[in-house]
């Protein structure tokens, strides 16, 4: 290598360097020791694995030399609001995919524990009181996925063992492998008739609350609404308005405000399920991880096109 080479930053956990194209100069950083080499030689950045944005975003503004940015996350909108800011064009990409099954199982998860009123009966545990009751089954009921990619079709997947009959939603009407996926406009039509709905778009101007007062309105009695998107897809007030009363409930692996502080009213509503974000996080997410960043630069060294390249 000389000394010409152009500079790469890995995350800490990144595990060897051996393999990687020849004709770059790899360092890696964690998010929180020094720098590791100067910013401003950077064209391909790989940011640590943490969820803080502002960790992240730190060496940005001296990444005078940036061309690429990998994320290793599906959503990236706070990522793309700092890459706005910044002179020149830099490319991100994100990891669209290398995530979704372990999501899936988590929203999955989530589903089950919400209708079986698992929440209740760890509860009654804790009090030491034997307290049955009798919670709804996920067989047979109906399923709209709101946001029809990787996750939602790996969702899908893990549902039909279930018999749930599945509706499709994403930006634009298109066939898939399982049938018709509807557009978005026809969401305020399709909600209304939905067990359990849940939300795996990516947030962007036109999710932002998406999922409102009126749109929660229109869920009937008992419904279920699960978010594993971004916790702004969701009117938090508008939907602390529903849940309150015990019409429908919500598991959430993502909140807005994230973190969601101590004393939020989220904490102390019955109905309510809450995991901290931890649907990606399993052992063997750095793996998949670690392969998709290996691809890249493997593209990048031969000037190919990257994959996964998101519009900011």
């Amino acid at each position: 290598m000389t000394s010409t080479s152009r500079q790469v930053w890995l995350p800490a956990q990144f595990t060897s360097y051996a393999g990687l194209p020849e004709g770059l100069r790899y360092a890696r950083w964690d998010g929180g020791s020094v720098f590791p080499s100067d910013p401003a030689e950077v064209e391909f950045y790989v940011p640590p694995l943490v969820q803080d944005l502002d960790t992240i975003s730190r060496p940005l503004d001296r990444m005078t030399s940036l061309t690429v940015v990998q994320a290793l996350s599906s959503g990236v909108d706070g990522l793309c609001a700092e890459l706005r800011r910044l002179p020149g064009n830099v490319t991100l990409c994100n990891a669209k995919g290398v995530h979704a099954r372990s999501t899936a199982e988590l929203a999955l998860a989530l589903i089950l524990a919400s209708l079986r009123g698992i929440p209740e009966f760890t509860h009654a545990q804790d009090l030491g009181l034997w307290k049955p009751e009798v919670f709804p089954s996920l067989y047979g009921r109906s399923v709209l996925i709101v946001g029809y990619g990787a996750l939602g079709s790996a969702l899908e997947d893990l549902l039909v063992p279930f018999g749930c009959a599945v509706t499709r939603v994403a930006r634009t009407d298109r066939l898939s492998p399982r049938g018709p996926v509807h557009a978005m406009s026809h969401l305020r039509g399709l909600i209304t008739g939905a067990d359990v709905v849940v939300l795996a778009t990516e947030l962007t101007p036109a999710t932002h609350h998406l999922i409102n007062a009126d749109l929660l309105a229109r869920l009937q009695d008992g419904a279920l609404l699960v978010n594993m998107a971004r916790g702004a897809v969701v009117d938090t007030a508008a939907l602390l308005e529903e849940v309150r009363g015990g019409r429908i409930r919500a598991a959430l692996d993502v909140t807005d405000p994230e973190p969601l502080p101590a004393g939020h009213p989220l904490w102390e509503t019955p109905g309510v399920l809450i995991t901290p974000h931890v649907g990606a996080f399993t052992p063997a997410m750095w793996p998949r991880l670690e392969q998709l960043i290996r691809r890249q630069l493997e593209r990048f060294a031969r000037d190919e096109e990257l994959d996964n390249v998101v519009a900011c």
